[in-house]
């Protein structure tokens, strides 16, 4: 079971709810969805499912209407996050909710801060009952509200936390925010602020003061520190920056101001308990000392990164300290945790991250999460995702990955498939996300969309030449085919070109190698064609028979390429349409020779008595000698009974339906017994997979009917009643174990 356990109940439903949600809506007059039976849900699971659809990217102008509802879905903690909502949706949705929180952090689709503003002020209860509003990264557009003389950040009486990083905000806005009777916690990062002299009007309310890379602030030293020392309940500040754009002459006034605060009396900001300089790298260990020393006995926090000072040895000895910076993993976690929505430091702290997880050989779920939240955070940044996809097989590599949540490798997996999408012409991260991939246990027992990665990986084939690569990138499409279900394997087969696929068969039996890259992509070959008549044309078109024909003479002595190639050929020829593409005298003549060889494997024996019963059993298309035809009739017959049945599983069946045919009371004797050999022997490996197929698609009837009739071969006969034997023994035994599950429940 999953190290995380269960789900819970109230996330599968909504998880069904969002999956289904086409289904459970009827749409208005202007589109938008409305739900078609609308209980009153519990306050809290209508936060949830807002949620939930904001994080899958499901939430647009169309299916927020559903939220229309505010009587039976009642929102108080709203998150809009990175999703398209125009203003009139937003209005109409989430508007009329008495909402306490709300997060349009980054939101497209033309919603600006001062349609949120004019939006919430509109509803008077939300006047005073919203307390946090997030608006990170979105263009403020004050200038349509400065026309119209509407309403402005201070008509939202009740806000305590307000988050405008990364906007247009100005010094003009900054004053009527400051105010707010109950502001305790505001974000100006990265915003076009010149002076927070605004800052006083709050100094009494103001708790938390984030202030992060402001690019345009001109104030000197001395008036930045008389402003901060009039904070006196704040208890955080950050005035970090990023390092990676100012360079050596930009930020000395923003530098001399930390130093000063740093070696400044304690009495200065008395209330701070949470320090964050990160990215400031011209201030000196003796500063950091002089802080500590004075503030030590009351520090929580302290933001360290990207400034070279995080190894300070005074820092070892203060053990409630959190720090952010590159010394070791703790801090490096630290530094995620935080930075979250900052590129800048989130590059930073990835880049350590890899360095410190190179060689490690223990699950670390907990830092891999973070490492899938930051590449979440930033979906766009090529720099991002280049670090965090080498964290990824880091943290995922050789065992470790096997000890790991399935539900946390399930949201991994499907990130990188997300930055091969965003990525797709860059080498390094494709291959990052590759070498991740091209593992047994993530590609056979973790859920995630292989369809998707199928086409993602099959498309980057089709683009490369690399060799390491390229044996990767077949080994991780043949064992994905295998997953696929028949219909996506017949929606690949449209979406995909073969081409590829064969070309690397063609260029490696040219060079007369056997290696894993030619296997790796024989296999994909023959799984791609499974019972898929669109891919098996697919391959005849692409001249792929004439190719398999050169391989089968070219590796006589390779058995495991033969069985490959045979397994695709088998695919061919049961499919009715292309037996006639088959009917070349030399190919089937060969294919005889092989059926024949006492010398070869029975798996090699097998597909090619596949292939010689699907041609036979349709005597009325045979167009070549009619002595061959008799020839493979009696050929099959006779070396059939001279197989032994393997001990390891040589084959296993999605479907039975083309044995159908072969199971007929008037075909050949060898074509019925190569057709009931064949489900013997995976009957006799796994019946309880195998009878219920049998059953549902009508073979056990002709088998039956085999059994029972008067002109079937005694071989037929005697497999025919071993092979319902054991179905019958199986159905037995199961009937017995419902029979003893109902007495135990009654």
């Amino acid at each position: 079971m999953d190290s995380e356990g269960p789900c819970a109940l109230s996330d599968l439903c909504l998880a069904q709810v969002c999956h289904s949600l086409d289904a459970l809506c009827c749409l208005r007059v202007d589109g938008s969805m409305s739900l078609i039976h609308s209980p009153i849900l519990p306050q809290e699971m209508a936060d949830q499912l807002l949620h939930r659809m904001a994080s899958q990217g499901i939430i647009n102008d169309r299916s927020v209407g559903i939220f229309r509802s505010s009587k039976e879905l009642r929102l108080r903690r709203a998150s809009i996050r990175r999703c398209s909502v125009s203003d009139q949706a937003f209005q109409l949705a989430i508007c009329p909710h008495q909402l306490m929180e709300l997060d349009a952090s980054w939101v497209s689709g033309g919603l600006t801060g001062a349609d949120v503003i004019s939006g919430l002020a509109s509803n008077p209860a939300c006047r005073s009952s919203l307390q946090r509003l997030s608006l990170n990264g979105l263009r403020l557009g004050w200038e349509s509200l400065e026309k119209v003389g509407v309403v402005h950040f201070s008509s939202l009486q009740g806000l305590r936390m307000l988050n405008l990083a990364n906007t247009d905000l100005s010094d003009a806005v900054l004053e009527d925010i400051c105010t707010l009777p109950h502001l305790e916690s505001l974000d100006i990062s990265c915003s076009a602020v010149s002076n927070v002299n605004a800052l006083l009007e709050c100094k009494n309310t103001l708790k938390s003061l984030t202030a992060h890379r402001l690019g345009q602030l001109d104030m000197s030293p001395a008036r930045l520190l008389f402003v901060f020392n009039q904070l006196h309940a704040l208890r955080h500040l950050d005035f970090s920056e990023d390092h990676f754009s100012v360079d050596d002459s930009d930020g000395k006034d923003a530098d001399e101001t930390v130093r000063q605060l740093l070696e400044g009396s304690p009495q200065m900001l008395p209330s701070l308990v949470s320090l964050d300089i990160s990215g400031r790298k011209k201030i000196s260990e003796a500063s950091i000392r002089a802080f500590l020393k004075s503030r030590s006995d009351h520090l929580t926090f302290l933001g360290l990164l990207a400034t070279g000072l995080s190894s300070c040895d005074v820092l070892s000895s203060l053990n409630n300290l959190k720090v952010t910076g590159e010394a070791d993993e703790n801090q490096v976690c630290e530094a995620l945790k935080r930075y979250r929505d900052r590129e800048c430091f989130i590059r930073e702290a990835l880049v350590h991250l890899y360095n410190l997880t190179t060689d490690t050989d223990k699950p670390k779920p907990d830092m891999l999460k973070l490492v899938v939240q930051s590449m979440q955070s930033h979906p766009a940044s090529l720099h991002v995702h280049l670090v965090a996809t080498a964290c990824v097989f880091n943290l995922t590599n050789q065992d470790v990955s096997q000890a790991l949540p399935v539900s946390l490798l399930t949201s991994t997996i499907m990130q990188l498939l997300d930055a091969m999408i965003a990525f797709p012409h860059h080498q390094q991260v494709q291959k990052n996300c590759l070498l991740t991939l091209c593992s047994d246990y993530i590609l056979q027992d973790v859920p995630f969309d292989k369809y998707l990665a199928t086409v993602l990986v099959i498309n980057w084939l089709s683009r490369h030449e690399d060799p390491t690569l390229q044996r990767m990138a077949v080994a991780i499409i043949s064992i994905l085919v295998a997953k696929l279900s028949r219909e996506e394997t017949t929606q690949l087969s449209k979406d995909i070109n073969i081409m590829k696929l064969l070309a690397i068969v063609q260029q490696r039996a040219m060079i007369g190698v056997a290696d894993s890259t030619l296997k790796f992509a024989l296999s994909a070959l023959w799984n791609l064609t499974d019972e898929v008549p669109a891919a098996a044309r697919n391959f005849i078109q692409c001249r792929g028979l004439e190719l398999y024909e050169e391989v089968l003479e070219s590796y006589y002595t390779e058995p495991s390429i033969q069985q490959k190639v045979l397994g695709l050929l088998n695919n061919i020829a049961e499919e009715e349409e292309f037996q006639a593409d088959l009917m070349e005298e030399d190919l089937l003549e060969h294919v005889l020779h092989l059926l024949q060889d006492s010398h070869l494997d029975v798996g090699v024996r097998y597909f090619a008595g596949g292939i010689l019963a699907h041609i036979a059993s349709r005597s009325e298309a045979w167009t070549l000698d009619q002595e061959l035809l008799r020839t493979i009739e009696k050929q099959l017959h006779d070396s059939i009974g001279t197989w032994t049945q393997p001990e390891g599983e040589m084959v296993s069946y999605r479907s039975f339906r083309p044995f159908s045919i072969l199971l007929q009371t008037g075909q050949p004797s060898g074509v019925q017994l190569w057709a009931v050999w064949a489900i013997h022997l995976v009957c006799s490996q796994n019946v309880s997979h195998y009878s219920s197929m049998l059953e549902h698609e009508g073979q056990i009837e002709l088998l039956k009917a085999l059994a029972a009739h008067p002109d079937t071969h005694s071989d037929v006969r005697r497999l025919s009643h071993s092979v319902l034997l054991l179905i019958g023994q199986h159905q037995s035994r199961s009937g017995a174990s419902e029979n003893q599950k109902k007495r135990e429940n009654s």
